[in-house]
């Protein structure tokens, strides 16, 4: 039986180093062609709505930003059984639960992919609303993308050079280069919250 396999990112790309498992996606999509038994997904924060998406799958690669409590702009790799895991050991936000959520009930319905691999990252900046990645966590999304390339070829999932059709990415008006490109200056939109509402300073 041929595998099925979800390469899959989540995160939320209005948070800074948030954005990166998003962003990883949209570069497997954008330099790798796979074949139909590759599903590429953004799935932000949609936590249980992405049940289906895992039941059609026996592989899953999933791409995040984690707080593993190392070094800003670490790369780890975690698979199989330590995944969810790892995901919810220091919760950033709430998709991270969401996801352990979305694992634990796959496993219970009995339809979770058999092989997962989780490929996180160790943000630099997350306090910075409408922000995008940090150049250091930014830098990473090629070693992150090789890694997935490697561990589903060595499942016999293969990619070339190229790139892969999927509906399942965001409006292209929210790509890195388009989104990030577009942002306006600190002195016109503050990064931190409502300015209107900070205390003066004395």
């Amino acid at each position: 039986m041929a595998h099925k396999a979800l390469i899959l990112g989540i995160g939320n790309v209005l948070w800074a180093d948030e954005g990166f498992g998003v962003r990883c996606v949209e570069h497997v999509a954008r330099t790798l062609a796979y074949g139909p038994e590759v599903a590429i997904l953004d799935g932000g924060t949609q936590g249980l709505y992405l049940l289906p998406f895992l039941e059609e799958a026996d592989i899953m690669v999933v791409f995040d930003a984690v707080d593993y409590g190392l070094p800003p702009g670490t790369m780890k790799v975690v698979e199989g059984e330590d995944v969810p895991s790892f995901m919810g050991a220091k919760k950033m936000s709430l998709h991270q639960t969401g996801f352990q959520d979305v694992v634990a009930t796959a496993q219970l319905m009995g339809y979770c992919p058999e092989q997962i691999v989780l490929i996180g990252c160790q943000p630099v900046e997350l306090e910075d609303f409408g922000g995008g990645l940090r150049p250091q966590t930014a830098a990473r999304i090629p070693e992150a993308v090789a890694i997935a390339r490697d561990w589903l070829a060595a499942r016999g999932i293969t990619a070339t050079e190229g790139q892969t059709a999927t509906n399942d990415l965001a409006d292209p008006a929210l790509h890195r280069d388009v989104y990030e490109g577009g942002r306006p200056s600190e002195e016109v939109a503050c990064r931190i919250g409502d300015a209107r509402f900070f205390p003066a300073a004395e």
